[in-house]
């Protein structure tokens, strides 16, 4: 034993405030400071959050949060009014105003299909889009309808991949649609962030110039690095399935039209909430509540919007428990509108059951007699056994005559059991044809 090791002993004897030796460096130096050992703390803490199911419901974790601050401070009695005022006639224009949005959508996602070489009929691109919607609206996280939307498309069309980047694609475009109308209308319109629009506009304007100059320069150059061939494929796909000349304008104008849908969506949300805002003053607001539900942290949709909902209503002088009613009607109104969406997951999941059925009941599975012995048939008697027909029909006389001076031939290749000539009563083969 080392006189190092002798002296951290007597002072850890001495020292009964210290009993593991805390602070002491052995000879060894492994133990650390008490600095040292402060400094792991905060990286052990991460690598315990760090974990899948936080990953997982992290999204959900954050919108229920949201929502409980929410109620919290305002209360529930004013969207609670708000919800009692919903009544069938608005119903019947949220399912009206989903329809019109959904079939755009799944013409635009049709568009970007094709362009991919997918085949997606119209009809079945509907159903999707509102089974996805449902999801969406019915699952926490806001985005696994389009998840599974993508993967089941992909299924069909035999390439996972093309049908993800298809669905990926077609988001984009209603991403950009937003962006660039928002942008218009928080720059023109009185609103809350007008002022910081305004001075946010040039840098963004200088960012996405960058972003141009670096996708003209990898589309321009022609890398033999697997990677580079990735992204020049996707920026080919990206041009065909948004910005060609057959798939541009029908891109651009279903992207209208559904964020329309959603702007009208929204207005009708705040007049059952009892807002009497006009509508050039509830139109910036609706593009800051459309852009806080592309946030994934969201329980059904709950969550980011009706936070910036209330922020921008208490900011515009129209009172943030407004806000808040008019961001849970909408989220209300939008599940209504999604509601066909069940019945199609419904009609699917009985259409496969069916099917699944038929094809694993075999005939007679429904049938109270025992399983017939092997070889018996219902209602007979025993299949008598099989009669060789050679032993019915006597094989013909072969001449010698005739085939004396093919023997060797016929003797060298007998010895190969499916090599027999086709007169022989033997098996043919294309040796022997």
């Amino acid at each position: 034993m080392s006189v190092q090791t002798l002296d951290a002993l007597m002072v850890r004897a001495a020292d009964p405030a210290q009993p593991d030796g805390r602070g002491i460096q052995d000879a060894s130096g492994d133990r650390g400071t008490d600095a040292e050992q402060g400094g792991l703390r905060p990286r052990a803490l991460l690598a315990r959050l760090n974990t899948r199911a936080l990953r997982t419901h992290f999204g959900t974790v954050s919108g229920v949060a949201i929502l409980a601050v929410l109620l919290w401070r305002l209360g529930t009695g004013v969207f609670l009014q708000g919800l009692r005022r919903i009544d069938v006639p608005t119903l019947v224009a949220a399912l009206a105003v989903g329809l019109v949005t959904t079939v755009f959508s799944a013409w635009r996602w049709q568009l970007v299909a094709r362009a991919l070489r997918i085949r997606l009929p119209l009809g079945a691109a509907v159903a999707d889009y509102y089974r996805a919607l449902f999801l969406n609206a019915a699952l926490p996280g806001g985005v696994l309808g389009d998840v599974h939307r993508a993967v089941r498309h992909g299924q069909s069309a035999g390439d996972i991949g093309r049908g993800v980047r298809a669905v990926v694609l077609e988001r984009v475009a209603g991403q950009i649609t937003l962006a660039v109308t928002g942008a218009a209308v928080l720059l023109t319109l009185p609103s809350p962030v007008r002022a910081d629009a305004r001075q946010f506009a040039p840098l963004a304007a200088l960012a996405a110039a960058g972003v141009f100059a670096v996708l003209l320069a990898l589309r321009m150059n022609r890398p033999s690095s697997r990677g580079g061939r990735a992204v020049r494929r996707t920026l080919g796909e990206l041009r065909e399935g948004l910005l060609s000349r057959r798939n541009g304008p029908g891109v651009a104008l279903s992207s209208v039209v559904v964020l329309a849908g959603h702007v009208v969506m929204f207005v009708v949300a705040a007049r059952v909430a009892g807002s009497p805002a006009p509508v050039a003053v509830l139109l910036p607001l609706a593009v800051l509540a459309l852009v806080a539900m592309g946030l994934p942290l969201n329980v059904g949709g709950f969550g980011p919007r009706e936070g910036a909902t209330a922020w921008a209503f208490g900011a515009a002088g129209l009172g943030a428990s407004t806000g808040l009613a008019v961001a849970v009607v909408y989220g209300v109104l939008s599940f209504v509108a999604a509601l066909p969406g069940a019945l199609v997951l419904v009609a699917r999941w009985y259409t496969g059951l069916r099917a699944r059925t038929a094809s694993a009941a075999p005939s007679g599975a429904y049938s109270d007699e025992p399983p017939l012995a092997e070889g018996e048939f219902a209602g007979s008697a025993p299949a008598p056994a099989p009669v060789s027909l050679s032993a019915l029909v006597p094989a013909p006389e072969v001449s010698n005559s005739k085939y004396g001076a093919k023997a060797p031939a016929r003797l060298a290749s007998s010895s190969f059991p499916f090599s027999a000539e086709p007169r022989e009563g033997r098996p043919m083969t294309p040796d022997s044809v």
